[in-house]
């Protein structure tokens, strides 16, 4: 990775940029604006999924951008996954036909398995050269290291819920020394998700916590970009998500200040812990391989 944090190096050697933009729960309507938004702010990492049903609006920005020359499709990084409903082996390569279609491009930047089902049939697609890379998304450690002993492409990050309050430090201690990276969803803490908007979600709201108020107001950074800087100095893609353009782009004004040592330590110490999507555990509740 370098010094600027601003992408990260893959184990198949590609670049993927460190920040990104989240899509989940954006309609339609609402992911056009986003990620037209987060172009222009100068975002080429954009994280998407089948299960979002939002990847053929996405596909219509992109090509506009695309066509007008804004961008090259070299420079963009673009990620969807796998959904359940796909997961025997003979349906994977009709999905990521699928979101490809949708998306309307020839080949994905990286494809993910959205929740722990079988892997195998993914490596095909590496072959085919209809993704760049492949990764895994909600797995836990134990799953991604039976993974990494059989695979012929291993898998290049699982995408998890990483923040302050919930820090995967074992998962991310036992990924490094696998060469694989974690991409943090609800990195702020998710605070637009269903229950925080309903009014009838009691959890600590991670945004407000005394330490990242006092580091926001020291280096006149929002709560949001406090948070984000401190998992990308810790090794960790992010993928903020966000359907209002002033946040995205504060999301990625992050790479203009730097946490002090001590700092990263006060935030490491903090006790707290909270879950925010915990409710995906009730999921299989009874599975041997459920992940949460």
């Amino acid at each position: 990775m370098n010094s600027s944090f601003t992408a990260v190096t893959l184990n198949n050697g590609r670049i993927m940029p460190s920040v990104g933009l989240g899509t989940f729960q954006s309609t339609k309507e609402e992911v056009r604006t986003a990620v037209r938004t987060a172009l222009e702010a100068g975002y080429r990492h954009i994280d998407t999924a089948y299960n979002y049903k939002n990847e053929d609006a996405i596909g219509e920005v992109l090509q506009e951008f695309l066509k007008s020359g804004k961008v090259k499709r070299e420079e963009l990084f673009i990620v969807t996954k796998l959904p359940m409903i796909h997961m025997e082996p003979k349906l994977v390569k009709h999905s990521i036909d699928i979101s490809l279609k949708n998306l309307q491009l020839d080949y994905l930047d990286l494809y993910l398995i959205h929740f722990p089902v079988p892997f195998e049939a993914m490596e095909e697609l590496m072959d085919l050269k209809l993704t760049r890379s492949i990764g895994v998304s909600n797995f836990s450690i134990s799953q991604v290291e039976r993974i990494c002993k059989v695979a012929k492409y291993k898998p290049v990050t699982n995408q998890v819920e990483c923040h302050i309050y919930w820090p995967q430090k074992d998962m991310f201690e036992a990924l490094e020394k696998l060469g694989v990276t974690i991409t943090a969803y609800a990195p702020i803490g998710s605070p637009g998700r269903p229950q925080i908007l309903k009014g009838n979600d009691d959890q600590i709201v991670l945004l407000e916590d005394p330490v990242i108020q006092r580091l926001s107001q020291k280096y006149g950074k929002t709560p949001a970009q406090v948070l984000l800087r401190n998992l990308l100095q810790r090794g960790i893609i992010v993928i903020p998500k966000s359907v209002t353009p002033e946040r995205i782009r504060s999301n990625i004004q992050v790479f203009d200040f730097s946490l002090t040592k001590p700092e990263m330590d006060e935030i490491d110490g903090i006790k707290f812990s909270q879950q925010y999507f915990y409710k995906m555990g009730a999921m299989f509740p009874t599975h041997p391989e459920r992940p949460w």
